[in-house]
């Protein structure tokens, strides 16, 4: 759980991120709702449409300075661009210019933290040239059906669980 003091961080961060493009573009910017919901291994989200910030308690409270100095301008920066530009690619030219020159970041698209806290639990697939662990939902899915492939070796994946049976798909 969250402190008090550990959301004002955060929210004091959006806040300088707001200010910092307010003097860049010499414009002001609706300020997002800013939640603590965000779950699975994602460190935030920016929801365009809704001004809506959210992001993940634990991986927060696990690496607080890394998403004050990295995570919160990477969101804020979504909200920017799309109140500027309208609907563009979530990490194209504009979101990596708004990093760049008004955040000051590098412009990284996804996050390097450990996620083992808030990962669930995994179901070991195997294809042809490796081991590969899904999440429940994905298990959940091709146990009904869904065919996952490989991205190395465009072979479908096979469960590694002796007690059920495998699919045999020939392609």
């Amino acid at each position: 759980m969250l402190t008090t003091s550990q959301k004002k961080a955060l929210e004091l961060q959006v806040e300088a991120c707001y200010q910092q493009a307010e003097c860049f573009f010499d414009r002001a910017f609706p300020r997002p709702s800013v939640l603590f919901t965000q779950r699975g291994k994602i460190a935030g989200t920016a929801h365009l449409q809704k001004n809506l910030l959210k992001f993940h308690p634990i991986l927060y409270q696990e690496n607080q300075q890394a998403f004050l100095t990295d995570v919160v301008p990477h969101e804020v920066a979504h909200l920017l661009v799309y109140q500027i530009h309208g609907r563009t690619a979530p990490h194209g030219l504009e979101w990596q210019m708004m990093m760049n020159k008004v955040m000051q970041r590098s412009p990284e698209r996804t996050h390097q933290f450990d996620i083992s806290s808030v990962q669930g639990k995994t179901f070991a697939y195997q294809c042809q040239c490796q081991q590969h662990q899904l999440s429940i939902r994905r298990h959940n899915k091709a146990s009904k059906g869904t065919i996952y492939l490989c991205t190395a070796c465009k072979k479908p994946l096979q469960p590694l669980n002796p007690n059920k049976p495998r699919l045999n798909i020939n392609l």
